[in-house]
Parts: structure tokens; sequence; C-alpha cells
């Protein structure tokens, strides 16, 4: 075709939404605008090098930045209608200063503690992001894992039990690993051998195991608390020079080793997904599993063995509540955060990087809702807590880019 011929497709979808966040940022920051001063603590009480507070006029800070933002937007439109691309990194401009005018427009007159608003996030985060990790495993592999809360909630419960008697929680770590393994195996083997519908093995996992740990905490953790719920918990490590760093460093280096084993799993999988053999094997047994038997990929065994991988990295997460956050083990400690880790791996476009990306959004919005209640902030908890899967469902119906799954996710494959 002669490429002055060639028709040009424009997507509307991010000036759309740009629009909408700068419509809302006027209404809120402008005409709602509030009156006083906002304060941004950037240092905590033990970092060595002590950053001034940050002093903003709320409404003038409104004021300016919702000017941005109308901007920003109308300079996408004009992009688009020029055929050119609204790209990553301007959609995250665009972002962090709608955020920025939120906070200072929440917590007009208040003291807003950032180290410790971050650091909360990453806390908060840490299972979401071991479960997304998981859930883009088995996705990428063809299984559609709904069964995320069943393996954190496996891993919570079998960790506290094992670093209780053992006294170990490195122990306990291995447990809630194999926890997160065994769940998986059941999913794996209805799904792949016996094909039975993945969502619905899925949810009777996660219904199954909650009634089992339920069950298992009021008669027997119960009975024996010092000797069956009461793990020890990991020390806070902190990495020499970088957990001086000011923000930075409390919120990523001072932290326990199983946050640190997230950095490395979060490389480790999107490493292995895109620039490895067995990456490449497994994208291909998810897009087009005829194909890749053709070549000799084994597609069920290697379906199997990476759903198992996918449950025992969201064990890990499961390990977090109660080695590294809550100290022991209560009823449905998860909370449905098996649902979210789901919700991050569509938000993220089955990408690793993207899904860690929108677990830390989620935390964040978690983490904030506590931050502004704490302040006495005017924002409802509750528009806080339903922020994220707002933000999901407008991913979802792609008015941030394209989002498909792969080709083959949730279908069973009769092997040759």
């Amino acid at each position: 075709m002669d490429p002055a011929q060639q028709v040009v497709v424009r997507s509307w979808k991010a000036p759309i939404a740009f629009a909408i966040f700068a419509v809302a940022s006027v209404l809120l920051f402008i005409v709602f605008g509030r009156d006083g001063d906002t304060t941004f603590r950037l240092s905590t009480d033990s970092d060595v090098i002590q950053l001034p507070q940050a002093v903003l006029p709320t409404r003038g800070t409104g004021i300016v930045l919702s000017i941005v933002l109308v901007a920003l937007a109308l300079l996408s439109f004009y992009l688009v209608a020029s055929a050119r691309k609204v790209r990553l990194w301007y959609s995250a401009i665009f972002a962090v200063l709608f955020l920025v005018a939120f906070l200072t427009w929440a917590a007009a007159g208040q003291t807003l503690p950032v180290p410790g608003l971050l650091i909360g996030t990453v806390g908060l985060s840490v299972p979401l992001v071991f479960g997304a990790l998981g859930g883009v495993i088995s996705e990428r592999v063809g299984v559609v894992n709904v069964a995320i809360e069943g393996q954190l909630l496996g891993g919570a419960f079998v960790s506290a039990v094992i670093a209780s008697v053992v006294g170990n929680p490195y122990v306990g770590l291995i447990g809630a690993i194999i926890a997160g393994m065994l769940v998986s195996f059941v999913l794996a083997a209805f799904s792949i051998k016996y094909w039975v519908d993945q969502v619905i093995v899925g949810v009777v996992l996660n219904v199954l195991v909650t009634g089992l740990t339920s069950f298992l905490y009021s008669t027997v953790l119960t009975e024996d608390a010092p000797l069956l719920n009461s793990p020890p918990r990991f020390d806070v490590i902190e990495i020499p020079l970088l957990s001086q760093i000011p923000i930075i460093g409390p919120t990523l280096f001072r932290q326990t080793i199983i946050v640190y084993l997230v950095y490395i799993a979060v490389a480790a999988v999107y490493i292995g997904l895109f620039h490895t053999k067995w990456g490449l094997r497994l994208r291909a047994v998810g897009e087009h599993p005829q194909a890749a038997d053709t070549v000799g990929i084994k597609v069920n065994t290697t379906r199997f063995w990476n759903v198992a991988l996918a449950g025992a990295i969201a064990g890990l997460g499961g390990a977090y509540f109660t080695l590294g956050s809550v100290g022991s083990f209560q009823k449905e400690m998860t909370a449905g955060m098996g649902y979210i880790a789901l919700a991050a791996v569509i938000f993220g476009r089955w990408d690793p990087i993207r899904a860690t990306l929108a677990a830390l959004l989620f935390g964040f919005a978690t983490n904030l809702q506590y931050v502004l209640g704490v302040i006495g902030s005017p924002v409802p908890s509750e528009f806080m807590l339903m922020l994220p899967y707002v933000v999901t469902i407008v991913a979802v119906a792609g008015l941030v880019g394209r989002v498909r799954g792969p080709a083959a996710s949730g279908i069973p494959y009769a092997s040759r």
C-alpha cells in the first residue's frame, strides 16, 4: 500500500481520561478548594540527613496544578489529532501532578508524613506483589489463577504454625512456599488434567482454604497459641549507605528479608519471562499451545509446573502477614488481597513490572486512607478504599490502553 494511502488509527482514550481528571481537578481543587497550608514532612527522626519540610499553600497549589493538568489534557488531544502517540511518561507526569494536588488539598492545615506514607505503602503491597507475580506466571502459561487468595492464606497459616513450633522464621518461609504449591497442585490437577472450569476451581479452592484455616485456627491454634501461633518475626535489616538516603532509604532499604525477596522476585520473573528460554516456552504455551506442541514443548507439563511455581511465589506473600507484619495467624487475615492481586495482574497487562506498579498503587490507596484518617482529613475513607477498584475498572475498560490477556489463558489443551 502507498504510504500516502495508509489510514492512521487514532485512539482518543488517553485524552478522554486526562480530560475527566482535569475537570475533576478544577472542581475539587478550585471550585471546592480549601484554605490554609499543607506541610509535607520529608524525613524521619532517625534519618542522618534531615530534609526541610515542604510547606505549600493549599488553594494556590490547587489552582496552579489544575491549570497545568488542563493544559496537559488539551495537549494530549493535540498529540492524538496530529497522529502522535501519548507516551507512558506523559501519563506518569499527569498522574504525579494530580496526586500532589490531591494530597495538598486533602491534608490542608495538617502535616503529611511522606516517609510514613511510603513505608506503609510498601508494607501493604508486599503480599499483593507476590500474588500478582504468581498470577502473571500462571496466566501467561494459560491457567487463570483465581486461587491467589487461597495460596496467600495457606502460606500465612502454615508459616505461622511451622515457625512457631520450630522457632525459626526461615523454616516457616519454606513452609509457606510448600503450602502455596500444594494449593496450586490442586488447581493445576483439576484445570489441566480434568478440564474443570479454572475460575470455578479457583473460587472453590479459596472457599476451601478459608474454611479449613478458620476451623483449624478455632480448634487447634487457639488451644495452644504460645506453641502453635506465636511465630518469631523477621528483624529489620538496614542496608548500609542506601538506608540513609532521604525518603528512599527508609522506604526501600530498612525492611525485612521478605521485602528484599520481593525486589529479587520482580527482577527474576521479568528477566525470566522475557529474556530466557524458559520464559519463551512459557509464553508460547499461553499464547498458542498448538504451535508449542508442534515444536516439541510438552504443553500440559509446562503448565502444571509453572502453576506450581506461581503458587510458591504467592505463598511467600502469605508468609509476610505472619512473619513480617502481624506476627500471628488470624481468621481470614488476607482480607481479599488475593483478588486485588488478580486485579493488579489485569491492570498490569500481564507484565510483572506493570503488575508490581499496580500492586503498589493499590497499597498506596489503602495506606493513604489510614494516614488521612489519622490527620483528620475530610476525605471519606470509603472513597479511598474503592479507588483501586475504580482505577482497575477504568484500566480494563481500555481508557489507559489496550488490555488483552494471553490468547490461550483459561482454555484447556489436549496433548497430541
